[in-house]
């Protein structure tokens, strides 16, 4: 990461790698490194309107019970944040409530890292994972002497995210039980929002089944067999069986064996090869879930990839960044596969050229599938103001890429 866009302090000791990506980010969105508040999102009426709506207002009174006593007697806050890092409720002392307007820590506020810059909210959202920030990691300087811990809230029965559950304060703040306590109370949360949901309905029709496939910068296929009635059996398949579940997942319809063939192979398959290798993925899945004449899913399917192409179709290029977490089954070389992944990666890489987002662009090329693209680079610095610290990194990687080019 470029130097430009660490403090002096954070080049002296270093800085975390997912802290530098979420300070790129942040620079990429063109957050001010000395704006003082975070913006408000919601006034008081709209508030009311979102937190009275908000599953999350079923388990706040339990979080505050369990979690909120407990920072306001070390001085610190809690706050719980919708999933799009807007703050709906902020809990502590007054005196403490007080310190924290002055850095716009407020109910309301939006602290998404690409508004606010990098904190453990907005980071938490980001990666959907726990994150803690310390003092001078937070990306703005007025938010330095403070410390956070933050982890997601999901609703149990689709894995939505929710929102965050975050704690803040200083220093006493940075120890391990800190994000233990944390974690341990939004699990609390979720149980709680279990046991008031509705049981799940099975399917009308079919065999009752669903099939959950992750492809997206996997190798080998995960895959969830979800019956309809809350149990789920997961298994992660071998590389040819994830090639022959992603085909067929693209082919409704359905694929006669040739057909199947032709998608699999680089050169002529023995049908018996493929006989054999579909009848081992039969009794991996069950005869239930994998029909024949023509070989198809019988069961409907949900599949990371499908939704990042239905958010470019919906023209929702911001979801379906967050989605790609790389491309369809990567070491394939099964022509099939290759053309599904070619054709996805090619649609978004288009869409977000023509987007003129930087932090957008940014995250595309912070990847290892495209830091080595020349033109989003030059798209990039296109938009990216010559002030922007952002500037230095996106011409040192253009050099670079001429350089090795030339």
């Amino acid at each position: 990461m470029a130097t430009a866009l660490m403090t002096p302090e954070a080049r002296a000791r270093g800085m975390r790698a997912e802290v530098a990506a979420s300070w790129e980010r942040s620079a990429a969105a063109g957050v001010d490194v000395t704006q003082q508040e975070a913006p408000i999102a919601l006034d008081a009426p709209d508030l009311r309107g979102q937190r009275e709506a908000h599953p999350l207002a079923r388990v706040f009174p339990l979080l505050d019970d369990v979690l909120g006593q407990e920072v306001r007697d070390c001085g610190a806050l809690m706050a719980l944040a919708d999933a799009e890092g807007t703050l709906l409720w902020v809990c502590g002392t007054p005196e403490r409530l007080r310190e924290a307007e002055r850095i716009g820590f407020v109910e309301g506020s939006n602290w998404d890292e690409r508004l606010a810059g990098t904190n453990a909210p907005g980071l938490a959202l980001a990666t959907g994972r726990d994150a803690v920030i310390t003092r001078g990691e937070h990306f703005r300087s007025a938010v330095r002497a403070w410390s956070c811990a933050a982890t997601p809230i999901h609703d149990p029965g689709t894995n939505r995210l929710l929102g965050v559950l975050d704690v803040t304060g200083g220093d006493a703040l940075v120890v391990p039980q800190t994000m233990a306590m944390v974690r341990a109370a939004a699990r609390l949360a979720e149980a709680e929002l279990a046991r008031h949901a509705p049981p799940p309905s099975r399917p009308d029709r079919g065999t009752g089944l669903r099939l959950v496939l992750e492809l997206l910068g996997h190798d080998e296929a995960l895959v969830c067999v979800d019956d309809g009635r809350g149990r789920l059996h997961r298994l992660r398949l071998s590389r040819r069986h994830s090639e022959i579940v992603a085909l067929l997942a693209s082919s409704p319809a359905g694929l006669t064996g040739d057909e199947l063939a032709v998608l699999l192979y680089e050169e002529d398959g023995g049908s018996s090869t493929l006989r054999a290798e579909l009848n081992r993925l039969r009794g991996l899945l069950g005869d239930e879930l994998l029909a024949s004449r023509p070989y198809r899913l019988a069961a409907p399917v949900v599949g990371d990839w499908l939704a990042v192409e239905a958010q470019l179709a919906a023209g929702d290029l911001r979801s379906a960044m967050r989605g790609y977490a790389g491309p369809v089954l990567p070491r394939s070389a099964a022509p099939g596969v290759v053309r599904m992944r070619e054709g996805l990666a090619a649609s978004l890489r288009q869409a977000l050229l023509r987007s003129r987002e930087p932090d957008l662009m940014s995250a595309w090329t912070r990847s290892g599938w495209g830091r080595d693209d020349y033109d989003m680079w030059l798209a990039q610095r296109a938009v990216v103001p010559a002030a922007s610290p952002m500037r230095a990194l996106v011409d040192g990687q253009i050099a670079r890429l001429d350089a090795e080019l030339a």
